[in-house]
């Protein structure tokens, strides 16, 4: 498995375009989706023709240094979802967006704290960011304690996309979390939040 990340217990490494069945059974899901579709599965066609091919242009555009990638377990090498470190489409590179969505497989065992602080590891001391950001919506309180636990702050409140006011707690908007560089080189790694259980994934 060619590495783009690890950490002690994960591989982080770059989709390819025979790794749609990864991302449709994730996507499957209802549990995984809840803050996401209201539950609602991604449609198999829709992984490969637009979700996929999306990841994978991401990594030409980037230099593959910014995206989304697989994450497995060392131990066994199972998938259990994904991270994502990337700037708007059409925003500065040293801003990028922190995410992640994993199996319930995975949850509670604190694995999307590990994969995101190492993730801000590498954007602050290998790639040039100066700002990193998340989303989720207001009653994702799992994540929001990942995003605590991270010494992120909470900057503002977010409206959600339209197509997410179906889901159960959209009246109640999303919140946006940020570090910034110097916020993080002042911390201590080990230092954060408050604890929790480690559930779902932010909204993006």
């Amino acid at each position: 498995m060619d590495a783009y990340l690890e950490t002690e217990r994960l591989v982080l490494r770059r989709f390819t375009a025979d790794d749609a069945d990864l991302l449709i059974e994730l996507d499957s899901d209802p549990a995984v989706m809840r803050y996401l579709t209201g539950g609602r599965p991604t449609a198999p066609q829709v992984v490969r023709e637009q979700q996929l091919p999306r990841i994978l242009a991401g990594y030409e555009r980037w230099d593959g240094v910014l995206g989304l990638f697989a994450a497995h377990e060392k131990d066994g090498g199972a998938f259990i979802g994904w991270f994502h470190c990337r700037p708007e489409p059409e925003g500065p590179l040293d801003e990028v967006e922190l995410g992640y969505r994993l199996r319930q497989a995975a949850w509670g065992r604190g694995y999307a704290t590990e994969g995101s602080r190492a993730l801000l590891a590498k954007a602050f001391t290998e790639l040039g960011v100066r700002l990193v950001w998340a989303q989720t919506m207001s009653v994702n309180h799992g994540s929001r304690t990942i995003m605590e636990k991270l010494r992120m702050t909470l900057t503002d409140t977010v409206p959600l996309p339209a197509d997410m006011e179906a889901i159960e707690g959209s009246e109640h908007g999303g919140v946006r979390y940020e570090i910034t560089k110097e916020q993080w080189e002042a911390g201590s790694p080990g230092q954060a939040g408050r604890s929790g259980r480690e559930v779902d994934s932010p909204v993006r």
